[in-house]
């Protein structure tokens, strides 16, 4: 019997909320991660891409 994890996908707008947990709210990582239930390397990831604007 295997079990296979779905994979989770993340609207640009949650990304950019958890984000700005981290950048505006002054959570750690690990907290802001653990706020929005997903790993902190996915967090890590998002907070370093750039920010198109338009």
């Amino acid at each position: 019997m295997t079990t296979e994890k779905k994979r989770r996908r993340f609207t640009p707008e949650f990304k950019k909320d958890a984000v700005a947990l981290v950048t505006e709210q002054g959570y750690s990582i690990a907290k802001a991660a653990q706020a929005v239930d997903t790993s902190e390397n996915n967090l890590r990831r998002w907070s370093r891409k750039p920010r198109v604007i338009g």
